[in-house]
C-alpha cells in the first residue's frame, strides 16, 4: 500500500477547495443549476449529502465527497473522506 501524506501526494485538499467554491451557500437538489442551486446529478459518483443530525458511517473513503447541509438546505461545508 502506498504512503499517502496529506498535502504532499494527496490532491483531496485541492478537490475539497474546488467543490467548496462550487457548493457552499447553495442548495443541492434534483433540479437544474441556478445561481442558488446545484444539481445532484453533477456531483461525483462517490458523494453523500449529510443533513443535520443524520447518522453516517465513520469509515474513511478518500475519494468520497461529503456535502454537509444546514437546516435550511444550504451547503455549509464539504470534505473528502
Amino acid at each position: 500500500m502506498p504512503l499517502v501524506v496529506p498535502g504532499i501526494n494527496d490532491n483531496s485538499q485541492d478537490l475539497t477547495t474546488e467543490w467548496s467554491s462550487k457548493l457552499v451557500g447553495k442548495t443541492v437538489s434534483d433540479d437544474g443549476h441556478t445561481e442558488t442551486n446545484f444539481c445532484k446529478k453533477d456531483l461525483p459518483e462517490k458523494c453523500r449529502v449529510i443533513q443535520p443530525g443524520m447518522m453516517v458511517t465513520k469509515d474513511f473513503v478518500p475519494g468520497r465527497l461529503n456535502v454537509h447541509v444546514k437546516d435550511d438546505g444550504t451547503v455549509s461545508h464539504v470534505q473528502h473522506g
